[in-house]
């Protein structure tokens, strides 16, 4: 077949786009903060977590400085220390693990469900033992996890629950927002997520006053809000978010209503265009449930070649995640080689088709074509 033009080109990810249209609005916004000259802890940061808290349905937001220092602050914040366990799913972005690791714990590997590609509630309490602290399910490319049976080990092993957010800005659980099931979430405002900063950013929310402000102590240097300057009532660590990127976030959190819409109309326009194929869909949403599409994930045992020939049609694509975390060489020991299998698989059959809320009804079309073809021929 012919290469594609560049006229022809369908990117997997486009973030310029939604710069173009919101640019005055940044500009003013980051202007407003220079003017004031403060630049932390100020008014844009309190001004975004009170209104991320609405929109997400949260009792509280503490913005800080990534997605990773918000799973990390909460681990913290809840009592996990050195020679602790905490379970996480194989199939997930390091790191999910690695905040484990940054408080001295170690993460212990569980499977996914082969449908959702979430952590596995059976999986997870067959790795609980006398050291486990807690466990971090992932709400994975905007699908949220099944939380039910995890609430329920966690409250009968009396663990805690904290909740990766990072790609499920809006999602929903039996009408709860991801994020305030657990005792804790964690979300970022990484530029490619749903909602995305100008750079690094990130949030904790949670229904626990007491870690609330465990947290804001945490992200401040050991500092509790409202006491002296220099008196640091434990040892914390520096993951503020910063009023430049809180101001950012503001401008843009307007719009995430309607573009989550957006993605959601074009995972449908998805399912529609590949249906009947040998081709596995994100699994169909439940009542009370809503997947907001950070990612539209299809899993097919001919993913390399589905890849080349989107590729070779000028289509982009990404594979998340092509190794599972109990495989990485960081993890070398963590588990053996077919005792996690659907995580195991999903590596070898995830692809992710192009995705965000500016994407052309017409490019879903042709990138639904273009696999009706794939498929056509073998």
């Amino acid at each position: 077949m012919e290469t594609a033009t560049a006229l022809d080109r369908i990117p997997f990810l486009d973030l310029k786009d939604q710069y173009a249209a919101l640019r005055g609005e940044l500009l003013e916004a980051a202007t407003r903060v220079l003017d004031s000259g403060r630049f932390i802890l100020g008014p844009e940061g309190e001004a975004f977590e009170r209104e991320f808290a609405e929109l997400q349905g949260a009792p509280s937001c503490l913005g800080v400085s990534s997605g990773t220092d918000a799973l990390m602050l909460a681990l913290e914040a809840s009592g996990v220390r050195a020679g602790d366990e905490v379970i996480v799913p194989s199939f997930t972005f390091i790191a999910t693990a690695t905040v484990v690791n940054a408080v001295g714990a170690t993460p212990v590997f569980a499977d996914v469900d082969p449908e959702r590609l979430t952590l596995d509630a059976a999986s997870a309490a067959s790795r609980v033992t006398k050291r486990t602290k807690a466990m971090i399910p992932v709400h994975l490319f905007g699908g949220p996890a099944e939380m039910a049976p995890l609430v329920a080990l966690a409250r009968e092993r009396k663990l805690a629950l904290i909740e990766d957010c990072a790609q499920a800005h809006l999602a929903t659980y039996k009408g709860k927002g991801v994020g305030s099931i657990g005792d804790a979430g964690g979300f970022s405002f990484y530029p490619s997520k749903n909602l995305g900063a100008a750079g690094d950013a990130g949030a904790i929310t949670t229904r626990r006053k007491p870690l609330a402000d465990a947290c804001a102590t945490l992200r401040d240097v050991g500092r509790r809000p409202g006491k002296k300057r220099y008196e640091h009532e434990c040892v914390g660590r520096n993951c503020r978010l910063d009023e430049l990127q809180a101001a950012v976030l503001r401008v843009k959190l307007k719009r995430l209503a309607s573009w989550t819409e957006a993605r959601r109309r074009l995972a449908a326009r998805y399912r529609a265009g590949l249906a009947g194929l040998d081709l596995r869909l994100p699994p169909p949403e439940e009542a009370g449930s809503r997947h907001v599409y950070h990612c539209f994930t299809v899993q097919t045992p001919r993913r390399d070649a589905l890849a080349k020939r989107l590729a070779d049609a000028g289509i982009g694509t990404a594979i998340y995640y092509p190794i599972p975390l109990h495989l990485q060489p960081a993890y070398a020991g963590s588990a053996r080689r077919g005792e996690l299998p659907a995580s195991e698989r999903a590596c070898g059959q995830v692809l992710s088709l192009p995705m965000f809320p500016e994407l052309a009804e017409a490019a879903v079309d042709r990138v639904c074509e273009e696999t009706r073809r794939f498929f056509a021929v073998l």
